[in-house]
């Protein structure tokens, strides 16, 4: 049977989103003021951010533990399937290394890959993956083609406010307030695995400007998965940057593929901000 590619939550994939491409979702638990909902299966994106705006604490997310990811190994296993299951970081979560650890009990059937990333950048990862297992690779030929793929990864995400930053101990009190005195944008990225500021601009639109300058800079490959997204309640202010941005993509694409974010990076980037996540461009 074909290879069955299986992904965490932390991807910003959720339940509906999973049925239609074909995939295994295991869901993140998100602790909202003493309350715990199943990541996008009991919480979608959009309530999330309802949550998170009316709620006085950030929320927690739990890693998925070795147990759930041996017990649908072995659901999948004895479909027939072998697995690659792919992670959120594993510098952002233990999540990888309880998938990694069930992965040794099925004789090779089944292999974990720590995708280095979260959100955007793990979705189209998956979405990779997806491409590969289409094409008749194998699970192992597909995991190694994602170790060496998800180092081209680049997501980018221009936030609009500090506020939870702030209140998750990242940036000072002090730094915060003069940020938004001055209307301070940053612009953080995933390096290495981790989540780093990159830079910041003063206002949205220099922002904006900044997020462009550094997808120009690293060029998109237009021929692998990319995405524009979003995080909030709306997406307005994504369909202005995508219409003012327009140059970035045109020349590559008829069509751009736009995605919520999720809880993962949600709960520190707060709603209102813009995120673009691609495979740069191989240099000759």
């Amino acid at each position: 049977m074909a290879v069955k590619i299986l992904v965490d939550s932390a991807s910003d994939i959720d339940a509906e989103e999973a049925k239609e491409l074909g995939v295994e979702l295991l869901s993140m638990e998100v602790e909202i003021e003493g309350k715990k909902y199943m990541d996008g299966v009991e919480l979608t994106h959009r309530q999330f951010f309802e949550k998170l705006i009316e709620s006085s604490e950030l929320p927690r997310t739990s890693q998925i533990n070795p147990f759930r990811f041996e017990e649908k190994f072995a659901e999948l296993t004895e479909q027939g399937h072998d697995v690659v299951a792919i992670t959120i970081s594993s510098k952002l979560s233990g999540t990888y290394s309880g998938a990694a650890s069930a992965a040794k009990k099925f004789g090779g059937r089944v292999f974990a890959v720590d995708s280095l990333n979260a959100s955007l950048g793990e979705k189209i990862l998956c979405r990779y993956a997806l491409e590969l297992a289409g094409k008749g690779a194998s699970a192992q030929e597909i995991a190694s083609g994602l170790e060496k793929a998800r180092r081209r990864i680049n997501v980018l995400a221009r936030l609009d406010t500090l506020h939870y930053l702030k209140k998750g101990g990242r940036i000072s009190a002090i730094t915060a307030i003069a940020g938004q005195m001055l209307s301070v944008k940053p612009v953080i990225g995933i390096v290495g695995g981790e989540v780093k500021m990159v830079g910041k601009a003063i206002g949205s639109k220099k922002g904006n400007n900044l997020l462009n300058s550094l997808v120009e800079k690293k060029g998109v490959d237009f021929g692998m998965p990319f995405l524009v997204a979003y995080s909030g309640l709306s997406d307005i202010v994504l369909n202005k940057y995508i219409e003012d941005s327009r140059h970035l993509w045109e020349q590559g694409t008829n069509s751009i593929p736009v995605s919520p974010i999720g809880s993962t990076i949600g709960t520190h980037i707060g709603p209102g901000a813009i995120g673009v996540a691609f495979f740069e461009q191989v240099k000759e």
